[in-house]
């Protein structure tokens, strides 16, 4: 496979991984970060960072609003959900392990 067609087939991979997030707003940012380590603001950081390294100015929010299809303000305002203690407390523990590890 040439390279461009790699880059290509990646970037359609990307998008429709964003529009799967998109239509699974019921699956909460904080459930991604417990089970896969990573979660929308992730990517809207990843993505703001790959602009940077390419000499764009691309900042945070607007990186946020490409991950969520709107601005971050009204994802949050309509689909996100209160963590729950036990959704916390799982936090925690990563967050605990990821410095232990060193990340």
């Amino acid at each position: 496979m040439d390279e461009q067609t790699r880059i290509e087939l990646e970037a359609a991979a990307f998008r429709r991984l964003l529009q799967h997030l998109r239509e699974r707003s019921d699956v909460q940012n904080i459930d991604l970060m417990i089970l896969a380590g990573f979660c929308r603001n992730c990517l809207a950081k990843w993505y703001s960072a790959a602009a940077k390294e390419r000499g764009l100015d691309l900042d945070y929010p607007v990186a946020q609003e490409i991950i969520y299809g709107m601005p971050y303000a009204e994802w949050k305002a309509r689909y996100q959900k209160e963590a729950t203690p036990e959704q916390l407390k799982a936090m925690e523990e990563i967050q605990r392990r990821n410095e232990a590890a060193g990340h």
